[in-house]
This record gives structure tokens, sequence and C-alpha cells, in this order.
């Protein structure tokens, strides 16, 4: 079961991919199958998060915590558990800014969580 989200801005594509996942090992799987996926994209970040104290962020590229953090934030603000959100950017050309990008992570990863949710 995944949920899938996406959003776009001045050119840029963010897709959305939230899945539940069960332990550490699963979640560092994943994401090396999403790097794989989209090995053309220019950035995959990620969030996760399993139990209160185990969470994980990656921004790949991007300004230090515009991508994973949103991403994470997008969980938290669900009380999700055991959760893995992958937001894959196709840039588009032109810059977004710092705020731009957090909005565009939080935005993809909300859509992929309500996907998931709603099935």
């Amino acid at each position: 079961m995944k949920g899938e989200g996406i959003y776009k801005d001045r050119g840029s594509k963010f897709l959305g991919f939230a899945e539940p996942i069960q332990d550490e090992a699963e979640a560092k799987a994943r994401i090396a199958w999403y790097k794989k996926k989209y090995h053309d994209a220019r950035h995959v970040c990620y969030a996760y998060r399993l139990g209160p104290d185990l969470w994980r962020t990656k921004d790949d590229g991007e300004p230090h915590g515009t991508a994973g953090a949103p991403i994470l934030r997008s969980i938290d603000a669900r009380g999700l558990d055991n959760i893995l959100v992958v937001v894959v950017r196709y840039f588009g050309g032109t810059l977004l800014g710092t705020g731009g990008l957090m909005v565009a992570y939080r935005e993809a990863s909300k859509e992929a969580l309500e996907s998931l949710v709603e099935r």
C-alpha cells in the first residue's frame, strides 16, 4: 500500500510517495529503490519515523532543512508512525528559494500522506 502525490512549481515537479515501514532496514531498502527508479531526478529527499525517538531526514543536495524537515513535519502533523515519505524532485530550471522549496516538499508529502490515509 502506497500513497502518492504531486506538486508543481515554476517547472519543477515534486513526486511524493508515502508507505508504511516496519524498521530502519526496510526504510533504507525502500529509499535505495526510489533512488534507483528515479535515477534521473535531481533530488530524492525523504523522512521517516519509527517510534517517538527514531527518525531520519535527508535533503539530498537541497539547502539544509528545506526538504527532509518539512517532510518530517508533515508526518508528525498527522501523528503517524512507522512511515516513510520520499519526495523526488525534477528540477524545472527556476530556483524556488528556501521558502518555495519548503512549501513544495511539504505539499508533495502532504498529498502522498493524504492519499495513503484515504486508501
